[in-house]
């Protein structure tokens, strides 16, 4: 892991799960019951994107019929940050398709690398919501 002044970096796999929103939060528990999906002073740190359209098309292999051409459904990203690796990132992947409505979900697995603050520094930023007219966006807890 790498440091310097203002930050350090952390080696881990960003995943990415296409899904429909009915199953976001049944895969979100079986997401965290194998990892809080820690970030610094945070936990359960997810992104759920806005709805899109996914599309497939049956080739008639698997469980489904196959069909004439792509169909195409409302589908949203979920993802997320995991340092698990081995045996405890294949529990996770297991879990993931346990709790996935499809046969054959989509989920990307890529290496990266993430930026971690170091507590305490910047904080008197005017950028810093804190150190400024509260946002809408602030959650009323943080006021």
């Amino acid at each position: 892991m790498t440091t310097n002044s203002r930050f350090s970096l952390e080696q881990g796999h960003l995943v990415i799960i296409e899904l429909p929103q009915e199953a976001r939060a049944t895969v979100l528990a079986a997401i965290l019951a194998h990892d809080p999906l820690l970030y610094g002073d945070y936990g359960e740190v997810a992104f759920h994107s806005a709805c899109g359209i996914q599309q497939f098309r049956s080739l008639g292999t698997g469980r489904n019929a196959a069909t004439g051409s792509a169909v195409a459904v409302p589908c949203h990203d979920l993802r997320f940050f995991t340092a698990l690796s081995g045996a405890a990132l294949t529990a996770l992947i297991d879990a993931l398709y346990h709790a996935h409505p499809y046969e054959e979900p989509v989920i990307y697995l890529t290496p990266t690398t993430r930026t971690r603050h170091i507590r305490g520094l910047g904080e008197d930023s005017p950028h810093k919501f804190w150190n400024r007219e509260t946002p809408d966006w602030v959650p009323e807890e943080h006021c």
